[in-house]
């Protein structure tokens, strides 16, 4: 392998970084070995960037196997939360704990073990094949004394069953769709077999038949015991598919719980600034979002109509 698959700085910093320690030293069971039964924890959280503080004082507990959406308007600490949640973030205070270990009290290599991130817009190196690419995911699992092997081989092979790619296994991620690629990244997240998988907006991008099978993949890696933290700006598809929704604003959570039980018109108004009516889905009875109207529309100038010259 030449390079790793990168993101805005790296697709996989918390897994691919070259500056990890080698081996399993650790002494972290990884792997179909730990059952994925490690809940997540984080505690009194605030992180930041010079004198401009993004999350502020959060707490969440996820119990194993669950999947949880964090919603909430732009540049409010989405992201640079899971990126504190996968060691890729210093904060400023706070823990971060998994299944009872805080990944900031060890390596990043053997944090690697228990938490793997999938950024919003990870890029491939070129012309890689989607086998070589899952294969990324086993780099956190690699050493001077710990080289390929057939539980890494096993670890990629039911990572492509589990997804659906096992078809595309030789064919180039660069040639592939949109859906296909984020079936692919899965996988290679899957791969790396640890118990918290973090997704940031796995259904940018995506249409809506392709954004419907990537949620109902997270809900049968979920069923495996792991537990899934995703960024979703689709409050909707947050709502059907998470067993806990995190509402956040300014850097704060300001509403946590069940979807149902969460996401009402209030919400939608304090977060958005939108006018919004929220109905039941037929069927499973999930909150839908059907917005009314801006809130500062009728501030607006009107617009003079078009004349030609």
């Amino acid at each position: 392998m030449t390079e790793n698959p990168t993101g805005t700085k790296a697709a996989f910093e918390a897994g691919n970084d070259a500056g990890f320690e080698t081996g399993n030293d650790a002494g972290f069971e990884t792997g179909n070995d730990a059952g994925f039964d490690a809940g997540l924890e984080v505690r009194g959280l605030h992180a930041g960037y010079p004198g401009r503080p993004v999350v502020e004082n959060v707490d969440l507990s996820v119990p194993a196997g669950q999947v949880v959406a964090i919603v909430g308007p732009n540049g409010c600490g989405k992201s640079t939360l899971l990126r504190t949640v996968a060691r890729l973030h210093r904060p400023e205070t706070g823990t971060v704990l998994i299944g009872g270990t805080d990944i900031w009290e060890t390596g990043r290599r053997k944090a690697a073990h228990h938490v793997a991130l999938l950024p919003q817009s990870p890029r491939a190196p070129e012309a890689v094949t989607v086998a070589g690419l899952v294969r990324y995911g086993r780099s956190p699992h690699q050493g001077l004394l710990r080289q390929w092997s057939r539980e890494d081989e096993r670890a990629v092979r039911d990572a492509l069953d589990a997804t659906g790619t096992t078809a595309l296994a030789a064919e180039r991620v660069d040639r592939l769709s949109g859906g296909q690629r984020q079936r692919c990244w899965l996988a290679m997240v899957l791969a790396q077999q640890t118990p918290v998988v973090l997704l940031d907006e796995p259904t940018s991008a995506l249409d809506l038949g392709h954004a419907v099978e990537v949620l109902e993949l997270v809900r049968e890696v979920a069923a495996t015991g792991r537990t899934v933290v995703m960024v979703q700006h689709d409050l909707a598809a947050a709502a059907r598919y998470a067993d806990l929704l995190v509402a956040m604003k300014g850097g704060r959570v300001i509403a946590r719980g069940a979807p149902r039980e969460t996401v009402d018109e209030a919400l939608v108004k304090e977060l958005y600034a939108l006018d919004a009516d929220i109905l039941p889905a037929p069927g499973d009875g999930s909150p839908v979002v059907v917005p009314r109207s801006r809130a500062a529309v009728a501030a607006r100038p009107t617009l003079a109509p078009y004349c030609p010259d």
